[in-house]
């Protein structure tokens, strides 16, 4: 009679481990970061967006990326760069709610983000070597987590809004008196810099430029661009933490100009 194979045995039993983790090290503070870097950005740019007030600057012509576009006749005249066909807003929606559903789409279907939230808000994993307090796990295979695949419309949207932003920096650098740089120009264009950064840096941007191309030969230029925006993305995480900074920064800024708490530094004019 034949010996039993070695492949009869029946695998080991897994360890029973009654703790959560064997770690001794604070695994718990980067999940706690996260959650209060993304709990601020939020409370802050809701309560921003919300408050309808010194979002522009009509000497200097800033207007903040939180009120871009504004397209209703609620707008303050000036701060509405491609007029305004929509009339006027009750005070319970934003003067630019016609971005920043789009805007936090993207944010929210973000695949950084995604691993960002779920580690540190649902804990599925808060960290490696950690056990989650959730029995099952299905990905994102069913509601609501299924509807993470609309990202790379959002990136479209996304597209059209960073160029709104960008259009607006531009326009920035003709305040009343004419040409002149300022420091919120800086500030400006420092921000939509990195907006395009973040953007372009995006998954999604590298899926478009070369996701399905068979043969990178015969498609040189294309290469060449998934090329650099791959480079971008190996920064994604970087540009989408300092883009939450850097949009901050800029509100803050055209806000404490605009309602008179600071003046602009001006280096020409």
């Amino acid at each position: 009679m034949a010996s039993p194979s070695s492949t009869d045995t029946p695998p080991p039993a897994r360890a029973s481990i009654p703790a959560r983790t064997l770690r001794t090290d604070r695994w718990w503070l980067p999940p706690l970061l996260t959650t209060l870097g993304l709990a601020t950005f939020v409370v802050y740019a809701t309560v921003r967006s919300f408050m309808r007030s010194d979002y522009w600057d009509a000497e200097n012509h800033y207007l903040t990326p939180f009120y871009s576009p504004c397209l209703s006749d609620s707008c303050v005249a000036g701060s509405s760069h491609f007029g305004t066909p929509i009339g006027e807003l009750p005070g319970f929606i934003p003067l630019a709610f016609l971005s920043l559903p789009f805007l936090l789409g993207f944010r929210l279907t973000c695949y950084y983000y995604r691993k960002a939230y779920y580690r540190s808000i649902w804990m599925a994993p808060p960290a490696c070597g950690v056990g989650e307090p959730h029995e099952r796990y299905t990905g994102e295979t069913r509601l609501p987590l299924i509807l993470q695949n609309v990202h790379r419309y959002f990136f479209y949207a996304a597209l059209v809004i960073t160029i709104i932003n960008t259009y607006d920096a531009i326009l920035a650098f003709g305040g009343e008196n004419g040409f002149g740089i300022g420091l919120g120009n800086v500030v400006l264009l420092l921000n939509v810099v990195l907006l395009w950064c973040y953007t372009l840096s995006c998954h999604s941007c590298r899926h478009v430029t070369g996701g399905r191309l068979k043969h990178f030969s015969r498609n040189p230029v294309r290469y060449w661009t998934w090329t650099q925006v791959s480079r971008l993305n190996t920064r994604h995480m970087q540009f989408a933490w300092l883009t939450l900074g850097t949009l901050v920064l800029t509100d803050l800024y055209v806000w404490l100009v605009s309602s008179g708490a600071i003046a602009d530094l001006r280096f020409i004019n």
